[in-house]
């Protein structure tokens, strides 16, 4: 039986958004793969092979099942670090297939220890410090602590990486605190480097502090929306706008397409209402066109009387109330459409398109947001 929509995986498009991000950050820093939230919504298991053919070697997903999921989808030996969740008990797991993890607290850190000695396996860990996110990482006053735990135990661990994370590296109302961070980062790698530890990699990077901030760009950044096509914010890309080359002013490009199909057509009289309650009345007679998707697939119910859908090339207005599992459009305007048309919901289709940001816009969604929110069982397809 086949679903009532299908979201499209462009390749060649991930490799060119690659190649623009290796221009940027240069040859020898390190670009890893950020695949949380499912790859954003495009299906960690379809990324990672994309990505392994654009030359990416490194991963960070946000928990351990998410490690998981790219460790048995990598055909390349890539390596996979985990920024966030995992309890304890999945250490021994991550520590013997070499999956390495960022510890940002004392009970991590010393668990990592013993689950090392016992295994007689070096643990890889990315130490996280706390520069003013006030999320997760240690903080300065830890330092002393740190450096004992560290320093003491270091036949059972590998220093895979110091590192932190910016809070609102993607709006210039953050500048002051951003420029904070870096300052403090610095401070805590000078002392940690003084006292004799050292580091594989150093980062502090994701997509909007790569292209605002390009200091950070060390010896990795952590690429998550950029890779997938989306620039973090407009500020961002302001930013960046003035120096990109002229024939090129948007080098990001979108992977998703997200499209349905015609299920049912239905004629309105002037004055009556459409769907539930009477959020719509026609002024008009009026021709309707039923899509088959609701906000059980992330097509938020906001979105009622505001989406944009294409049909036959032209964009066309939701009527009515956004339901679990269908949506009416006018097509009053169009001809020829028929049962089984092709429906667009993100992506281009003739000369027009509908994208992600003006999809989310409209309902105040960000990218990431609304891309995360597409449901794991709408099927995705990888195409060229």
């Amino acid at each position: 039986m086949n679903h009532t929509s299908y979201i499209e995986i462009s390749k060649s498009a991930y490799k060119k958004n690659i190649q623009f991000l290796r221009s940027e950050v240069g040859e020898n820093t390190i670009i890893s793969a950020v695949v949380k939230g499912n790859a954003y919504g495009h299906g960690i298991e379809n990324i990672v092979p994309i990505a392994e053919g654009g030359g990416i070697r490194h991963f960070s997903a946000f928990s351990a099942d998410e490690a998981l999921r790219v460790y048995n989808a990598s055909k390349k030996k890539s390596e996979i670090m985990v920024m966030g969740m995992l309890q304890n008990a999945d250490l021994e797991e991550l520590i013997n297939k070499g999956i390495s993890f960022f510890v940002f607290e004392f009970d991590r850190l010393e668990e990592a220890v013993s689950t090392a000695k016992r295994l007689q396996v070096k643990a890889k860990i990315h130490v996280e410090v706390e520069t003013g996110f006030h999320r997760t990482g240690f903080e300065w006053e830890d330092r002393e602590k740190l450096f004992k735990v560290l320093h003491a135990n270091q036949e059972h661990l590998t220093l895979s990486g110091l590192c932190t994370h910016y809070a609102g590296a993607e709006s210039v109302s953050n500048y002051v605190r951003v420029r904070g961070q870096i300052k403090k980062y610095l401070a805590y790698k000078d002392w940690l480097i003084e006292k004799g530890l050292t580091f594989e990699k150093f980062h502090t990077a994701c997509s909007a502090a790569t292209f605002s901030y390009p200091e950070t760009i060390m010896d990795m950044v952590r690429i998550g929306i950029a890779s997938y096509g989306f620039w973090p914010t407009q500020e961002t890309y302001m930013y960046k706008f003035k120096t990109l080359p002229e024939n090129n002013k948007n080098p990001l490009r979108r992977l998703i397409n997200w499209k349905s199909s015609v299920m049912s057509l239905k004629e309105v009289k002037m004055g009556e209402f459409i769907g539930y309650g009477s959020s719509y009345m026609a002024p008009r007679d009026m021709r309707i066109a039923l899509i088959p998707i609701g906000y059980s697939h992330g097509f938020s119910r906001l979105l009622s009387n505001q989406g944009k859908v294409l049909i036959s090339g032209k964009i066309v207005s939701v009527v009515g109330t956004v339901t679990m599992n269908s949506i009416a459009v006018d097509i009053t305007d169009l001809n020829g459409v028929k049962k089984g048309d092709e429906v667009v919901l993100i992506g281009k289709q003739r000369k027009n398109e509908i994208t992600v940001a003006s999809f989310g816009e409209s309902i105040q969604q960000v990218n990431y947001e609304l891309l995360t929110r597409l449901p794991l069982d709408i099927p995705r397809k990888v195409i060229a």
